[in-house]
């Protein structure tokens, strides 16, 4: 004979409940913590990460590694987290996933299942940086020889998707250019193909290029955003330089896999609020060109990121930048 649960039992089951998940977010963190971003050292997504390790490790009181996992636009990174435990201990530092599910067809993970968005972290514009010994100063100049040798510009990206890539696909479809992407691993490796001359132009995201910038070794015609940014100054915006209706901009954000506990989830979003809140973090991240623009709240990031996701298709589209 089947027994029907009894009210108190329920009720006792559901204290348990309650105080298992109020155990673990108070066990939480008693182990180190792995941060994974889809890039190699050396670029901004590589600069922000260990920022944030360092930093959210001695506020949360333990030990958080970075993980560099380089390659196909972030997507292993990412799919490496989709498929973690969702116990709080692998958590994802990328740009929006949109662009990911608009240039690949087939992805292993669901970007809009497989993740629970923890906070917008940074954002900040991207420079159009040259070669020193090419022979433009303005981005008027490069407009005017982008036109007049179509083709025949080489432009460096940090990987098919990444930001400087589709910060270059729509300046191209702005000034009405035809410039050569050429695809490197990250944003240092394409960074070392502009200085070597190998290439001739990258739209770069500010921690990839800035300190070469101030050493010579890269010149910077403009910013990417329509007005110059108060981190980069001596550096027009692109309205400034010649290209009105040019707009590009780069972020990143936190993300836990899909079934993380909110307890979790809350207690590394109020770490990284915290973190960067501080005035020094906040400086550091402006001596590289970016600012700290952390979300109020997971949902607020969450609803962020739905709003975003349409433009980012429509780019990506109308570029033709999406990858069978």
């Amino acid at each position: 004979m089947k027994m029907k649960p009894s009210i108190t039992g329920l009720i006792l089951a559901g204290v348990l409940c309650t105080y298992s998940a109020l155990a673990v977010s108070q066990a939480y963190p008693n182990k180190p913590i792995k941060l994974v971003v889809g890039y190699p050292p050396g670029g901004s997504g590589d600069f922000l990460t260990r920022i944030l390790a360092d930093e959210m490790g001695k506020d949360l009181g333990t030990t958080v590694v970075v993980d560099n996992r380089p390659g196909a636009g972030a997507t292993i990174a990412t799919d490496i987290v989709a498929k973690s435990a969702p116990d709080g201990y692998t958590l994802l530092n990328s740009t929006h996933h949109t662009i990911g599910k608009a240039i690949y067809k087939k992805l292993p993970y669901n970007p809009d299942t497989d993740f629970i968005p923890v906070s917008l972290v940074a954002t900040g514009p991207l420079i159009v940086t040259v070669n020193p010994g090419f022979a433009v100063n303005s981005l008027r100049e490069l407009i005017a020889y982008a036109k007049a040798n179509p083709g025949k510009l080489f432009n460096a990206t940090s990987g098919n998707g990444s930001s400087p890539h589709l910060a270059a696909v729509l300046f191209k479809a702005v000034s009405g250019t035809d410039i050569t992407t050429v695809h490197f691993r990250g944003g240092g490796p394409a960074a070392q193909s502009l200085i070597a001359g190998e290439t001739q132009v990258m739209f770069a995201t500010s921690p990839t290029v800035v300190q070469f910038i101030r050493a010579g070794r890269l010149k910077a015609l403009a910013v990417t955003t329509r007005l110059a940014s108060p981190s980069l100054p001596g550096i027009p915006g692109a309205e400034e330089a010649g290209l009105p209706g040019y707009d590009s901009s780069f972020s990143f954000g936190l993300y836990l896999p899909a079934g993380t506990p909110a307890t979790i989830v809350k207690r590394l979003h109020e770490s990284a609020a915290r973190v960067l809140s501080r005035a020094d973090v906040r400086e550091r991240l402006a001596a590289q060109g970016m600012d700290a623009t952390p979300s109020k709240s997971p949902e607020e990031f969450a609803a962020q990121l739905r709003a975003e996701a349409p433009v980012w298709e429509r780019v990506i589209r109308e570029a033709n930048a999406g990858v069978e």
